[in-house]
């Protein structure tokens, strides 16, 4: 039997799907992943499970949807013990090592994983337990977080303690553990047999939005700026503006912002190229190792007056996708430089890095509330194999908010109280690629839309009573 091959995933936190060398941005320096997808498969329409951090991390985690494992919301968990791709490939033999950012809440903070290392170890509910009234101490010093107004306004060069230093205690950790796994300087052997399972997750680009001096003065007159003075889209909550050039910031704050998040974009392909050399210097081929680039959302940066994410526009909902197999198997395939336009979601890696390590999927009560697997496997698509394919995503937010992306046609339900008067819109990306007209009422698509409610309806979104 051979061994499996090694695999690594490399993950960052709000990185926009259009801002990187191989989507087409002719600013942003993107070397190492322009590489990885020049050398593999690009999935031109992978969508996150859930625009925001925690729903959609844990949702990739177990190949779940968010309602499905549980984590709907920020702040929530999986279950202790819950079946991640990470436990399921650790269970057929592979050292499975995360260095960053995983976003575990819950006293759990393995979830599968054999090692995990970086500052991104921590229980939502600190004060769980306490016999005493936690104001006694005193005040707070407040909320770590500042308004998108603010953070715009902060923007800058600089360094952030929850992007930059989280970040490099991650890459400075996995690169101790890949010698101690590779070659072994104390013990002068070698302890890599076990097939690997490495996963690099940085926070970045994430706000707040810092990069260095170098970068800051390369981008700054440099940066495209189409959203500046971007209008919101009409609609009871797609409308909420949450910073306004010109009221809340000025547009040097403005330019300053997204001056600094590219910056930060490349800053991780900087860091991701120290890690495949350290792989590289300890005699490591990774053209051996199946790697992988996602993210877990996008950000607006102002597109419809909006910053951050929890949207189902592209900017928040889609997000960038890489996957470069090893030499010998882009051979075989042919896939070298292959974009792939059918609709995926981050749920299905789990069911691909099964395939990749001829792992079983788990069936019935092995996964997360004994509930089965929603991800399939992408190897099929990235040998051109398209004609089977289910060509949807779904995205969900809060319990509330449902998106279902088939062809060029995203469907979006609120069940809101605020958006009764407007539940549903349909957007047609490929007549209205900047999403600011809601056909949902046209006559044309409401065949397409009968056929989202369904699909809505099989989802568990179906309108409330009330």
């Amino acid at each position: 039997m051979s061994k499996p091959p090694n695999i690594l995933l490399l993950m960052s936190d709000e990185h926009r799907y259009d801002v990187a060398g191989f989507a087409g941005d002719p600013v942003v320096r993107t070397p190492f992943l322009d590489s990885l997808a020049a050398g593999g498969v690009v999935f031109d329409n992978a969508y996150c499970p859930s625009p925001i951090c925690i729903p959609c991390r844990q949702a990739m985690a177990t190949g779940q949807r968010p309602r499905t494992c549980g984590v709907e919301r920020f702040g929530q968990d999986l279950p202790a013990n819950s079946m991640t791709f990470a436990r399921r490939l650790a269970q057929y033999g592979y050292h499975t090592t995360c260095a960053g950012k995983l976003h575990h809440t819950g006293p759990d903070q393995m979830q599968g994983w054999t090692r995990r290392t970086g500052l991104d170890l921590s229980v939502s509910d600190p004060n769980r337990g306490l016999r005493i009234d936690p104001s006694s101490f005193g005040p707070s010093l407040g909320d770590p977080k500042w308004s998108d107004a603010k953070e715009v306004q902060r923007a800058g060069v600089g360094r952030g303690t929850l992007t930059h230093d989280h970040d490099r205690a991650a890459l400075d950790s996995l690169m101790l553990i890949a010698e101690a796994t590779f070659a072994n300087a104390y013990y002068d052997r070698p302890s890599g047999q076990r097939p690997q399972l490495m996963m690099l997750s940085f926070n970045r680009p994430h706000y707040p939005y810092f990069t260095t001096e170098d970068r800051f003065l390369y981008y700054l007159n440099r940066v495209p700026l189409p959203y500046m003075h971007d209008q919101p889209f009409d609609h009871p909550f797609l409308s909420r503006r949450s910073v306004e050039v010109g009221v809340d910031v000025t547009e040097r704050e403005y330019r300053r912002a997204v001056t600094a998040y590219y910056g930060m974009i490349d800053e991780i392909d900087h860091d991701y190229a120290r890690f495949a050399d350290k792989l590289t210097e300890l005699g490591q081929d990774l053209d051996d190792w199946w790697v992988f680039y996602t993210t877990d959302h996008g950000e607006m940066l102002g597109q419809h007056g909006i910053w951050e994410k929890q949207k189902f526009f592209e900017a928040s909902a889609r997000v960038p996708l890489v996957v470069r197999p090893p030499s010998s198997v882009r051979r075989d395939w042919g896939c070298v430089g292959r974009r792939v336009t059918q609709n995926v979601s981050l749920c299905d890696l789990f069911a691909t890095l099964c395939d990749i390590a001829d792992a079983p999927l788990p069936k019935g009560s092995e996964a997360v509330n004994g509930a089965g697997l929603e991800s399939r496997s992408l190897l099929p698509l990235m040998r051109g194999e398209t004609a089977q394919w289910d060509d949807e995503s779904v995205s969900e937010f809060e319990g509330t908010n449902l998106m279902i992306k088939r062809g060029p046609l995203k469907y979006q339900w609120y069940d809101r109280p605020d958006c009764r008067s407007e539940p549903e819109v349909l957007f047609d990306l490929d007549a209205d690629p900047s999403e600011r007209t809601n056909l949902v009422n046209e006559r044309r698509y409401w065949e397409a839309v009968e056929t989202f409610r369904r699909r809505r309806d099989a989802l568990g979104f179906a309108p409330s009573s009330s």
